[in-house]
């Protein structure tokens, strides 16, 4: 039996695959946001697991309020530009317009790993190219995905986190 499905159509669907990303909201009602984001995202994915949400002292420029973040294992038949384009629409569902880099956000949605691809192309890198060298993004994905392997380091999300040195706080809530 093909690992390739068919849809009601008759074209070739891809396979599933496991997808971890990262929601991040620091303003407004962040918690609603983020709520919302995932349910959203439940519509177009399934939903394998979803982390506790964690407080975060926010990574870049200091004086802002801090991020509250989650991470969700999803299952995709998404491509990865499809899944990056649904991300964007999440984030400009929530009233994210652009802004300065490692600024305030309303949403924020961030693929961190995608099966086993690694993909470096302008616009699109994954496995997120540091999400290894940050604490607010491995502490959820290994709530989600510990065993999940980081093609570009060959180390699992839990064999980051237990080797990360970021020194910013992170809580659970």
């Amino acid at each position: 039996m093909s690992s390739r499905l068919s849809d009601h159509r008759g074209k070739k669907c891809p396979p599933a695959s496991e997808a971890v990303l990262l929601l991040g909201s620091n303003q407004g009602r962040r918690v609603r946001r983020i709520r919302d984001a995932v349910d959203r995202l439940s519509r177009e994915t399934e939903l394998l697991a979803v982390s506790r949400m964690y407080a975060s002292e926010p990574f870049g420029r200091f004086h802002q309020p801090w991020f509250l973040n989650l991470a969700v294992l999803a299952a995709t038949r998404h491509s990865p530009w499809d899944l990056l384009a649904l991300a964007k629409r999440l984030e400009l569902e929530a009233g994210r317009r652009g802004g300065a880099r490692w600024g305030p956000r309303t949403l924020d949605v961030d693929i961190l790993l995608l099966g086993d691809a690694v993909i470096e192309l302008p616009g699109l890198v994954i496995p997120h190219a540091s999400m290894a060298q940050r604490r607010f993004c491995l502490l959820p994905a290994a709530e989600v995905a510990p065993e999940a392997v980081v093609p570009t380091y060959r180390r699992t999300v839990q064999q980051l986190l237990d080797s990360c040195e970021d020194p910013l706080e992170v809580i659970v809530l």
